[in-house]
Protein backbone atom coordinates (compact mmCIF):
# COMPACT_ATOMS: atom_id res chain seq x y z
CA UNK A 1 0.00 0.00 0.00
CA UNK A 2 2.88 2.40 0.70
CA UNK A 3 4.01 2.01 -2.91
CA UNK A 4 0.49 2.32 -4.32
CA UNK A 5 -0.06 4.91 -7.08
CA UNK A 6 -3.45 5.58 -8.63
CA UNK A 7 -6.72 7.46 -8.28
CA UNK A 8 -7.97 7.52 -4.68
CA UNK A 9 -11.67 8.24 -4.15
CA UNK A 10 -12.82 9.09 -0.63
CA UNK A 11 -16.51 8.89 0.28
CA UNK A 12 -17.51 11.24 3.08
CA UNK A 13 -15.98 14.36 4.58
CA UNK A 14 -16.02 13.36 8.23
CA UNK A 15 -12.90 12.98 10.35
CA UNK A 16 -11.85 9.68 8.80
CA UNK A 17 -12.63 10.81 5.26
CA UNK A 18 -10.56 13.97 5.59
CA UNK A 19 -7.66 11.97 7.02
CA UNK A 20 -7.77 9.48 4.13
CA UNK A 21 -7.89 12.32 1.62
CA UNK A 22 -4.94 14.06 3.28
CA UNK A 23 -2.92 10.85 3.10
CA UNK A 24 -3.58 10.67 -0.64
CA UNK A 25 -2.71 14.34 -1.11
CA UNK A 26 0.58 13.83 0.73
CA UNK A 27 1.56 11.51 -2.10
CA UNK A 28 0.44 13.67 -5.01
CA UNK A 29 4.04 14.19 -6.13
CA UNK A 30 4.27 10.42 -6.59
CA UNK A 31 1.27 10.33 -8.89
CA UNK A 32 -1.64 9.82 -6.50
CA UNK A 33 -4.80 11.74 -7.47
CA UNK A 34 -7.55 12.37 -4.93
CA UNK A 35 -11.30 12.80 -5.40
CA UNK A 36 -13.65 13.31 -2.48
CA UNK A 37 -17.43 12.85 -2.70
CA UNK A 38 -19.98 13.72 -0.03
CA UNK A 39 -23.74 13.58 -0.44
CA UNK A 40 -24.11 16.43 2.06
CA UNK A 41 -23.70 20.13 1.44
CA UNK A 42 -23.81 21.89 4.82
CA UNK A 43 -21.59 24.73 5.96
CA UNK A 44 -19.13 22.52 7.86
CA UNK A 45 -18.83 20.10 4.94
CA UNK A 46 -18.29 22.98 2.50
CA UNK A 47 -15.47 24.39 4.66
CA UNK A 48 -13.67 21.02 4.73
CA UNK A 49 -14.19 20.67 0.99
CA UNK A 50 -12.58 24.03 0.32
CA UNK A 51 -9.55 23.19 2.42
CA UNK A 52 -8.99 20.00 0.43
CA UNK A 53 -9.53 21.76 -2.91
CA UNK A 54 -6.81 24.26 -2.02
CA UNK A 55 -4.47 21.33 -1.49
CA UNK A 56 -5.30 19.81 -4.86
CA UNK A 57 -8.22 17.46 -4.31
CA UNK A 58 -11.23 17.27 -6.59
CA UNK A 59 -14.31 17.54 -4.35
CA UNK A 60 -17.98 16.98 -5.18
CA UNK A 61 -20.73 17.88 -2.71
CA UNK A 62 -24.38 16.89 -2.87
CA UNK A 63 -23.35 13.96 -5.05
CA UNK A 64 -24.54 10.37 -4.67
CA UNK A 65 -22.58 8.60 -7.38
CA UNK A 66 -18.97 7.49 -7.97
CA UNK A 67 -17.94 7.46 -11.63
CA UNK A 68 -14.30 6.32 -11.48
CA UNK A 69 -11.42 5.40 -9.19
CA UNK A 70 -8.73 2.80 -8.54
CA UNK A 71 -9.20 2.62 -4.76
CA UNK A 72 -12.27 3.77 -2.82
CA UNK A 73 -12.18 4.52 0.91
CA UNK A 74 -15.63 4.88 2.46
CA UNK A 75 -16.37 6.72 5.69
CA UNK A 76 -18.20 4.62 8.30
CA UNK A 77 -21.30 6.81 8.37
CA UNK A 78 -22.28 5.99 4.78
CA UNK A 79 -24.95 3.31 4.77
CA UNK A 80 -24.26 0.16 2.73
CA UNK A 81 -27.69 0.59 1.14
CA UNK A 82 -27.05 4.17 -0.05
CA UNK A 83 -26.90 5.11 -3.72
CA UNK A 84 -23.32 6.32 -3.23
CA UNK A 85 -22.18 2.93 -1.91
CA UNK A 86 -24.13 1.07 -4.58
CA UNK A 87 -22.36 3.01 -7.34
CA UNK A 88 -18.99 2.40 -5.66
CA UNK A 89 -19.59 -1.36 -5.73
CA UNK A 90 -20.52 -1.21 -9.41
CA UNK A 91 -16.99 -0.07 -10.30
CA UNK A 92 -15.50 -3.39 -9.18
CA UNK A 93 -12.39 -1.77 -7.63
CA UNK A 94 -11.11 -2.18 -4.06
CA UNK A 95 -13.61 -0.63 -1.63
CA UNK A 96 -12.31 -0.39 1.95
CA UNK A 97 -12.83 1.47 5.21
CA UNK A 98 -10.48 4.04 6.69
CA UNK A 99 -9.48 1.61 9.45
CA UNK A 100 -8.51 -0.92 6.76
CA UNK A 101 -6.46 1.71 4.94
CA UNK A 102 -4.72 2.63 8.21
CA UNK A 103 -3.90 -1.00 8.92
CA UNK A 104 -2.42 -1.50 5.45
CA UNK A 105 -0.25 1.59 5.89
CA UNK A 106 0.93 0.72 9.37
CA UNK A 107 4.07 -1.02 10.61
CA UNK A 108 2.90 -0.96 14.24
CA UNK A 109 1.24 -3.65 16.34
CA UNK A 110 -2.54 -3.28 16.56
CA UNK A 111 -4.87 -3.78 19.50
CA UNK A 112 -8.53 -3.53 18.47
CA UNK A 113 -11.47 -2.97 20.81
CA UNK A 114 -15.07 -3.44 19.72
CA UNK A 115 -18.47 -4.02 21.30
CA UNK A 116 -21.75 -2.19 21.62
CA UNK A 117 -20.73 -0.38 24.79
CA UNK A 118 -17.55 0.28 26.73
CA UNK A 119 -15.14 0.33 23.81
CA UNK A 120 -14.15 3.97 24.21
CA UNK A 121 -13.39 3.50 27.91
CA UNK A 122 -11.47 0.26 27.28
CA UNK A 123 -9.53 1.78 24.38
CA UNK A 124 -8.51 4.77 26.50
CA UNK A 125 -7.65 2.54 29.47
CA UNK A 126 -5.54 0.11 27.42
CA UNK A 127 -3.64 3.04 25.91
CA UNK A 128 -3.12 4.53 29.38
CA UNK A 129 -1.82 1.26 30.82
CA UNK A 130 0.52 0.61 27.88
CA UNK A 131 1.98 4.10 28.20
CA UNK A 132 2.38 3.45 31.95
CA UNK A 133 4.33 0.33 30.95
CA UNK A 134 6.68 2.37 28.76
CA UNK A 135 5.26 1.56 25.32
CA UNK A 136 4.67 4.13 22.61
CA UNK A 137 0.93 3.62 22.31
CA UNK A 138 -1.74 5.83 20.76
CA UNK A 139 -5.51 5.54 20.66
CA UNK A 140 -7.17 5.83 17.28
CA UNK A 141 -10.35 5.11 15.36
CA UNK A 142 -13.53 6.36 16.99
CA UNK A 143 -11.42 7.83 19.80
CA UNK A 144 -8.67 10.39 19.30
CA UNK A 145 -7.23 11.13 15.87
CA UNK A 146 -8.20 9.23 12.74
CA UNK A 147 -6.49 5.86 12.44
CA UNK A 148 -4.73 6.84 9.20
CA UNK A 149 -2.97 9.72 10.93
CA UNK A 150 -1.82 7.55 13.82
CA UNK A 151 -0.75 4.71 11.52
CA UNK A 152 1.43 7.00 9.43
CA UNK A 153 3.12 8.53 12.48
CA UNK A 154 3.87 5.43 14.57
CA UNK A 155 6.84 3.28 13.66
CA UNK A 156 7.16 -0.46 13.92
CA UNK A 157 7.84 -0.30 17.66
CA UNK A 158 4.57 1.52 18.39
CA UNK A 159 1.16 0.15 19.29
CA UNK A 160 -2.08 1.40 17.76
CA UNK A 161 -5.01 0.89 20.14
CA UNK A 162 -8.07 1.20 17.93
CA UNK A 163 -11.69 1.63 18.91
CA UNK A 164 -13.39 -0.20 16.05
CA UNK A 165 -17.06 0.16 15.16
CA UNK A 166 -19.24 -2.26 13.24
CA UNK A 167 -19.41 0.35 10.45
CA UNK A 168 -15.64 0.22 10.01
CA UNK A 169 -15.53 -3.58 9.98
CA UNK A 170 -18.00 -3.84 7.09
CA UNK A 171 -15.23 -2.89 4.66
CA UNK A 172 -12.18 -4.33 6.45
CA UNK A 173 -10.91 -7.35 4.54
CA UNK A 174 -7.31 -7.84 5.80
CA UNK A 175 -7.45 -6.10 9.20
CA UNK A 176 -5.39 -8.21 11.62
CA UNK A 177 -5.01 -6.98 15.20
CA UNK A 178 -2.64 -9.08 17.30
CA UNK A 179 -4.92 -8.43 20.28
CA UNK A 180 -8.67 -8.04 19.73
CA UNK A 181 -11.43 -7.55 22.29
CA UNK A 182 -15.19 -8.09 21.98
CA UNK A 183 -16.91 -6.57 25.01
CA UNK A 184 -20.60 -7.13 24.35
CA UNK A 185 -23.26 -7.26 21.65
CA UNK A 186 -26.68 -5.76 22.32
CA UNK A 187 -29.24 -4.21 19.92
CA UNK A 188 -27.81 -1.12 18.24
CA UNK A 189 -27.52 0.32 14.72
CA UNK A 190 -30.25 -2.00 13.48
CA UNK A 191 -31.29 0.75 11.06
CA UNK A 192 -27.80 0.56 9.49
CA UNK A 193 -27.13 -3.19 9.42
CA UNK A 194 -30.68 -4.44 8.96
CA UNK A 195 -30.70 -7.00 11.79
CA UNK A 196 -29.04 -7.84 15.09
CA UNK A 197 -27.48 -10.90 13.47
CA UNK A 198 -25.83 -8.82 10.74
CA UNK A 199 -24.62 -6.30 13.31
CA UNK A 200 -23.09 -9.06 15.46
CA UNK A 201 -21.38 -10.62 12.45
CA UNK A 202 -19.63 -7.36 11.63
CA UNK A 203 -18.45 -6.97 15.23
CA UNK A 204 -17.05 -10.51 15.26
CA UNK A 205 -15.01 -9.79 12.12
CA UNK A 206 -12.43 -8.25 14.47
CA UNK A 207 -11.20 -11.86 14.97
CA UNK A 208 -11.46 -12.91 11.31
CA UNK A 209 -7.75 -12.67 10.44
CA UNK A 210 -6.24 -13.61 13.78
CA UNK A 211 -3.96 -16.65 13.87
CA UNK A 212 -2.43 -18.87 16.57
CA UNK A 213 -0.20 -16.67 18.73
CA UNK A 214 -2.74 -13.83 18.71
CA UNK A 215 -5.07 -13.08 21.62
CA UNK A 216 -8.83 -12.60 21.69
CA UNK A 217 -10.32 -11.00 24.81
CA UNK A 218 -14.02 -11.84 25.11
CA UNK A 219 -16.51 -10.93 27.83
CA UNK A 220 -18.43 -14.12 28.59
CA UNK A 221 -20.93 -12.48 30.95
CA UNK A 222 -22.61 -10.95 27.91
CA UNK A 223 -24.58 -13.56 25.90
CA UNK A 224 -23.99 -11.74 22.63
CA UNK A 225 -20.21 -11.86 22.88
CA UNK A 226 -19.90 -15.11 24.87
CA UNK A 227 -20.93 -17.28 21.90
CA UNK A 228 -17.71 -16.37 20.09
CA UNK A 229 -15.27 -17.54 22.78
CA UNK A 230 -15.28 -21.23 21.89
CA UNK A 231 -15.50 -20.51 18.15
CA UNK A 232 -12.39 -18.37 18.20
CA UNK A 233 -10.50 -20.74 20.53
CA UNK A 234 -11.22 -23.63 18.14
CA UNK A 235 -9.00 -21.85 15.58
CA UNK A 236 -5.99 -22.04 17.91
CA UNK A 237 -6.20 -18.42 19.01
CA UNK A 238 -5.53 -17.68 22.69
CA UNK A 239 -8.83 -16.61 24.25
CA UNK A 240 -8.87 -14.66 27.50
CA UNK A 241 -12.38 -14.91 28.91
CA UNK A 242 -13.49 -11.91 30.96
CA UNK A 243 -16.09 -12.34 33.72
CA UNK A 244 -17.29 -10.63 36.86
CA UNK A 245 -19.32 -13.75 37.69
CA UNK A 246 -16.84 -16.64 37.66
CA UNK A 247 -13.18 -17.53 37.52
CA UNK A 248 -11.92 -18.87 34.17
CA UNK A 249 -8.71 -20.60 33.24
CA UNK A 250 -6.40 -18.08 31.57
CA UNK A 251 -8.99 -15.39 32.13
CA UNK A 252 -9.61 -12.03 33.80
CA UNK A 253 -12.16 -12.11 36.58
CA UNK A 254 -13.36 -10.84 39.92
CA UNK A 255 -12.53 -12.74 43.12
CA UNK A 256 -14.54 -11.04 45.81
CA UNK A 257 -13.62 -7.37 45.34
CA UNK A 258 -10.25 -8.12 43.72
CA UNK A 259 -9.60 -7.91 39.97
CA UNK A 260 -7.52 -10.91 38.94
CA UNK A 261 -5.57 -12.09 35.89
CA UNK A 262 -4.88 -15.83 35.69
CA UNK A 263 -1.93 -17.16 33.69
CA UNK A 264 -0.80 -20.79 33.52
CA UNK A 265 -2.47 -21.58 36.83
CA UNK A 266 -1.09 -18.54 38.65
CA UNK A 267 -3.39 -15.76 39.85
CA UNK A 268 -2.15 -12.18 39.67
CA UNK A 269 -4.07 -9.89 42.03
CA UNK A 270 -4.44 -6.50 40.39
CA UNK A 271 -6.49 -3.94 42.34
CA UNK A 272 -9.69 -3.86 44.36
CA UNK A 273 -12.88 -2.50 42.83
CA UNK A 274 -12.88 0.55 45.12
CA UNK A 275 -9.42 1.52 43.83
CA UNK A 276 -10.74 2.06 40.31
CA UNK A 277 -11.37 5.64 39.23
CA UNK A 278 -14.32 4.55 37.07
CA UNK A 279 -17.62 3.54 38.63
CA UNK A 280 -20.32 0.96 37.95
CA UNK A 281 -20.40 -2.80 37.40
CA UNK A 282 -19.84 -2.34 33.69
CA UNK A 283 -16.60 -0.50 34.38
CA UNK A 284 -15.34 -3.42 36.44
CA UNK A 285 -15.82 -5.52 33.31
CA UNK A 286 -14.15 -2.81 31.24
CA UNK A 287 -11.16 -2.72 33.60
CA UNK A 288 -10.78 -6.50 33.43
CA UNK A 289 -10.90 -6.44 29.63
CA UNK A 290 -8.39 -3.60 29.48
CA UNK A 291 -6.01 -5.39 31.83
CA UNK A 292 -6.21 -8.52 29.68
CA UNK A 293 -5.56 -6.57 26.47
CA UNK A 294 -2.62 -4.68 27.96
CA UNK A 295 -1.11 -7.89 29.30
CA UNK A 296 -1.44 -9.60 25.92
CA UNK A 297 0.27 -6.58 24.34
CA UNK A 298 3.24 -6.92 26.70
CA UNK A 299 2.47 -4.81 29.79
CA UNK A 300 3.83 -5.98 33.15
CA UNK A 301 1.60 -6.65 36.13
CA UNK A 302 2.90 -3.67 38.14
CA UNK A 303 2.23 -1.29 35.23
CA UNK A 304 -1.28 -2.70 34.89
CA UNK A 305 -1.92 -2.12 38.58
CA UNK A 306 -0.64 1.44 38.41
CA UNK A 307 -2.60 2.21 35.24
CA UNK A 308 -5.89 0.87 36.61
CA UNK A 309 -5.59 3.05 39.70
CA UNK A 310 -4.49 6.25 37.95
CA UNK A 311 -6.99 6.16 35.07
CA UNK A 312 -9.90 8.59 35.25
CA UNK A 313 -13.27 8.65 33.43
CA UNK A 314 -13.26 9.85 29.84
CA UNK A 315 -15.32 12.82 28.75
CA UNK A 316 -19.02 12.16 28.11
CA UNK A 317 -19.04 8.76 29.88
CA UNK A 318 -20.44 9.01 33.42
CA UNK A 319 -18.48 12.23 33.81
CA UNK A 320 -19.28 14.21 36.94
CA UNK A 321 -19.95 17.80 35.91
CA UNK A 322 -20.57 19.38 39.28
CA UNK A 323 -22.99 19.80 42.18
CA UNK A 324 -25.72 22.44 42.13
CA UNK A 325 -28.08 22.85 45.07
CA UNK A 326 -26.97 19.55 46.55
CA UNK A 327 -27.69 17.68 43.31
CA UNK A 328 -24.81 16.02 41.41
CA UNK A 329 -24.96 16.12 37.60
CA UNK A 330 -23.39 13.48 35.34
CA UNK A 331 -22.69 13.73 31.62
CA UNK A 332 -23.22 10.31 30.01
CA UNK A 333 -23.91 11.65 26.53
CA UNK A 334 -21.99 8.78 24.93
CA UNK A 335 -24.75 6.41 26.08
CA UNK A 336 -26.39 6.33 22.63
CA UNK A 337 -28.21 3.00 23.02
CA UNK A 338 -30.39 1.35 25.69
CA UNK A 339 -27.73 -1.05 26.96
CA UNK A 340 -25.40 1.86 27.79
CA UNK A 341 -28.18 3.43 29.87
CA UNK A 342 -28.77 0.14 31.70
CA UNK A 343 -25.10 0.10 32.67
CA UNK A 344 -25.27 3.69 33.87
CA UNK A 345 -28.15 2.80 36.20
CA UNK A 346 -25.77 0.61 38.22
CA UNK A 347 -23.24 3.39 38.85
CA UNK A 348 -24.95 5.37 41.61
CA UNK A 349 -25.78 2.88 44.33
CA UNK A 350 -29.09 3.75 46.00
CA UNK A 351 -28.91 7.51 45.42
CA UNK A 352 -32.17 9.00 44.08
CA UNK A 353 -31.91 9.32 40.32
CA UNK A 354 -33.38 11.59 37.63
CA UNK A 355 -32.61 10.36 34.12
CA UNK A 356 -32.62 12.44 30.92
CA UNK A 357 -33.57 10.32 27.88
CA UNK A 358 -33.97 11.36 24.24
CA UNK A 359 -32.52 12.21 20.89
CA UNK A 360 -32.99 10.17 17.72
CA UNK A 361 -33.75 6.45 17.97
CA UNK A 362 -31.84 3.95 15.80
CA UNK A 363 -34.66 1.49 15.29
CA UNK A 364 -34.48 -0.03 18.79
CA UNK A 365 -37.49 -1.04 20.92
CA UNK A 366 -37.43 1.27 23.95
CA UNK A 367 -39.97 -0.60 26.10
CA UNK A 368 -37.40 -2.81 27.94
CA UNK A 369 -35.32 0.26 28.74
CA UNK A 370 -38.37 2.13 30.03
CA UNK A 371 -39.17 -0.74 32.41
CA UNK A 372 -35.60 -0.78 33.77
CA UNK A 373 -35.45 3.00 34.23
CA UNK A 374 -38.89 3.03 35.89
CA UNK A 375 -37.65 0.53 38.50
CA UNK A 376 -34.58 2.63 39.37
CA UNK A 377 -35.34 6.32 38.76
CA UNK A 378 -37.34 8.76 40.84
CA UNK A 379 -37.95 10.91 37.80
CA UNK A 380 -37.50 10.85 34.02
CA UNK A 381 -37.24 13.78 31.61
CA UNK A 382 -37.70 13.14 27.88
CA UNK A 383 -36.47 15.34 25.03
CA UNK A 384 -35.86 15.36 21.29
CA UNK A 385 -37.35 13.33 18.44
CA UNK A 386 -37.72 10.18 20.53
CA UNK A 387 -39.66 11.90 23.34
CA UNK A 388 -43.06 10.73 22.10
CA UNK A 389 -41.81 7.17 21.62
CA UNK A 390 -40.30 7.14 25.11
CA UNK A 391 -43.47 8.64 26.58
CA UNK A 392 -45.53 5.77 25.16
CA UNK A 393 -43.04 3.24 26.53
CA UNK A 394 -43.27 4.72 30.05
CA UNK A 395 -47.08 4.84 30.03
CA UNK A 396 -48.47 2.96 33.02
CA UNK A 397 -45.09 2.16 34.60
CA UNK A 398 -45.65 4.29 37.68
CA UNK A 399 -42.83 6.76 37.23
CA UNK A 400 -43.29 10.38 36.22
CA UNK A 401 -41.88 10.82 32.68
CA UNK A 402 -42.12 14.40 31.51
CA UNK A 403 -41.70 15.53 27.89
CA UNK A 404 -39.72 18.64 26.95
CA UNK A 405 -38.66 20.15 23.63
CA UNK A 406 -34.87 19.98 23.75
CA UNK A 407 -31.89 19.40 25.99
CA UNK A 408 -31.94 22.87 27.53
CA UNK A 409 -35.57 22.51 28.60
CA UNK A 410 -34.85 18.98 29.86
CA UNK A 411 -32.04 20.18 32.13
CA UNK A 412 -34.24 22.96 33.51
CA UNK A 413 -37.04 20.51 34.28
CA UNK A 414 -34.63 18.00 35.85
CA UNK A 415 -33.34 20.73 38.16
CA UNK A 416 -36.91 21.39 39.31
CA UNK A 417 -37.57 17.70 39.98
CA UNK A 418 -34.30 16.72 41.68
CA UNK A 419 -33.94 16.98 45.46
CA UNK A 420 -30.68 17.57 47.40
CA UNK A 421 -28.67 14.35 47.63
CA UNK A 422 -29.93 13.02 44.31
CA UNK A 423 -28.27 12.57 40.92
CA UNK A 424 -29.26 13.93 37.51
CA UNK A 425 -27.72 11.95 34.67
CA UNK A 426 -27.86 12.69 30.96
CA UNK A 427 -27.85 9.12 29.62
CA UNK A 428 -29.94 9.56 26.47
CA UNK A 429 -30.14 6.06 24.96
CA UNK A 430 -30.29 7.63 21.48
CA UNK A 431 -28.07 9.42 18.99
CA UNK A 432 -27.85 13.19 19.11
CA UNK A 433 -28.42 13.94 15.44
CA UNK A 434 -31.84 15.53 15.89
CA UNK A 435 -30.36 18.50 17.78
CA UNK A 436 -26.56 18.17 17.71
CA UNK A 437 -23.72 17.12 15.42
CA UNK A 438 -22.69 14.29 17.73
CA UNK A 439 -22.70 13.07 21.32
CA UNK A 440 -19.67 15.27 22.03
CA UNK A 441 -21.54 18.47 21.20
CA UNK A 442 -24.53 17.26 23.21
CA UNK A 443 -22.32 16.48 26.20
CA UNK A 444 -20.54 19.82 26.02
CA UNK A 445 -23.88 21.61 25.86
CA UNK A 446 -25.07 19.71 28.94
CA UNK A 447 -21.95 20.76 30.84
CA UNK A 448 -22.47 24.36 29.78
CA UNK A 449 -26.04 24.26 31.10
CA UNK A 450 -24.88 22.82 34.42
CA UNK A 451 -22.12 25.45 34.67
CA UNK A 452 -24.72 28.12 33.96
CA UNK A 453 -26.79 26.91 36.90
CA UNK A 454 -23.74 27.16 39.19
CA UNK A 455 -23.11 30.71 38.00
CA UNK A 456 -26.69 31.71 38.86
CA UNK A 457 -26.17 30.87 42.53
Amino acid sequence: MRDWIGHLVVLGLGTSGVAAAEWGLSRSAEGVNVTVIDSGSGEAVAARAQELRVRGAEVFLGCDRVEYGDLIVASPGIRPSSALMASARELDVPLISEIELAYRLSEATWVAITGTNGKTTVTALVTHVLCEAGFVAEAAGNIGPAAVRVACELGGAGIVVAEVSSFQMVLADTFHPRVAALLNITPDHIDYHGSLEAYAAEKAKVFAHQVPGDTAVIDIDDPGSAVYADRVAARGITVCRVSRMRATEGGAYLRGEMLVLEEHGEEHDLVEVDSLGIRGDHNVSNALAAAACARAAGAGIEAIRAGLVSFRPIEHRLESTGIVGGVEYFNDSKATNPDAVLKALTAFGSRPLVVLLGGRNKGVDMHPLAHAVAERARGVVLFGEAAAEFSEAFDGLGVRAERTEGLSDAVTRAREIAKPGSVVVLSPGCTSFDEFSGYEERGRRFKELVAGMRDER
